[in-house]
């Protein structure tokens, strides 16, 4: 069963993952911190850069933590279908049993109960429509992120291009000035070179954990729906299907007690024949028994020279 599958916690390799890209890219800035210091903080005429790389890198951190949170979410939502599934195989009355009241499992229980009460019709669609799209509504500040985090590298190599041109308008203006111009348009290429480099960096590894918890969150939800059309529909939808079924199963029932009920009554019309044989063998018995008895008087008076009584007479 693909439910099954969810047992294996895509989630939990995503985090795995996530720990593992997280811990190689600290060890990979640690040990090569003496290439990158310098490129981006020796010799900076402006604190432009710093700026900018740290917005961006603020970003990565913020986007990654939501990340990271949604995916300890949907792990815990794996572990409430695992427990769902556990509680129908264990035959528990209480399926909903050891989960998390805020689950999306238990809510879709709920949700359904509810329009049973009401005496409503389930829609199967119109409910997955609505926890797709709330669900959505999670993802608003990674999907923002993830659309400008790019464009902040272009916003940085912008402005490093405003101070080149700086720079060479001084060049251009005073002869005097010509050092300081010069330097700012080394200072404004490297500043625009640095943004440009930390933004696609981050674009990429913020774009493949994010594009991991939208696979995260399309396993999970395509577990919640399977689990309701296995497990939670038949329970509260009734269709036509399903009465015929149950009228096709009643009629069974029927025929299987009709036969039942004549090989009774074909036992009890053999128990009665043999108890009219038994009756008829008695009274067969019973009359030879009484001629042994009268031949038995005769011999017994004819021996001793009785004389008949008035009866036999």
């Amino acid at each position: 069963m693909d439910i099954q599958r969810l047992l294996t916690g895509l989630s939990l390799k995503i985090i795995i993952q996530f720990g593992v890209v997280i811990t190689a890219a600290i060890l990979l800035v640690a040990f090569n911190l003496d290439l990158i210091y310098p490129f981006y903080f020796e010799n900076q005429l402006t604190n432009t850069g710093v700026v900018i790389n740290s917005a961006i890198l603020g970003l990565l951190v913020i986007g990654l933590g939501n990340v990271f949170y949604h995916l300890l979410r949907y792990r815990r939502e794996e572990n409430a279908i695992a427990g769902f599934v556990d509680n129908v195989e264990s035959i528990r009355p209480d399926l909903m049993e050891g989960l998390p009241a805020n689950s999306i499992v238990v809510r879709r229980q709920l949700t359904m109960q509810s329009i049973q009460r009401a005496n409503g019709e389930i829609n199967h669609g119109a409910l997955a429509a609505m926890l797709n799209a709330d669900e959505a509504t999670h993802f608003g500040l990674i999907r923002f992120i993830n659309n400008i985090l790019i464009l902040t590298g272009v916003f940085g190599t912008i402005v490093s291009l405003s101070i080149a041109l700086l720079g060479a308008s001084d060049l251009i203006d005073s002869a005097n000035a010509s050092l300081g111009g010069m330097g700012l348009v080394i200072h404004g290429m490297s500043t625009a070179l640095s943004t440009t480099i930390t933004a696609i960096v981050s674009y990429v590894i913020f774009g493949y954990f994010y594009t991991r918890l939208n696979d995260v969150q399309t396993h999970c939800l395509s577990g919640i729906e399977q689990l309701t059309s296995i497990y939670l529909l038949p329970r509260y939808v009734k269709s036509n299907d399903d009465i015929v079924h149950r009228m096709g199963d009643l009629v069974k029932s029927v025929i299987h007690a009709t036969n039942k009920l004549k090989q009774t009554q074909d036992t009890y019309q053999d128990a009665a024949m043999t108890l009219q044989q038994t009756i008829n063998t008695y009274d067969q018995q019973i009359d030879q028994l009484v001629d042994e008895i009268h031949g038995i008087k005769q011999i017994l008076r004819e021996g001793f020279r009785l004389p008949l009584t008035d009866k036999e007479n």
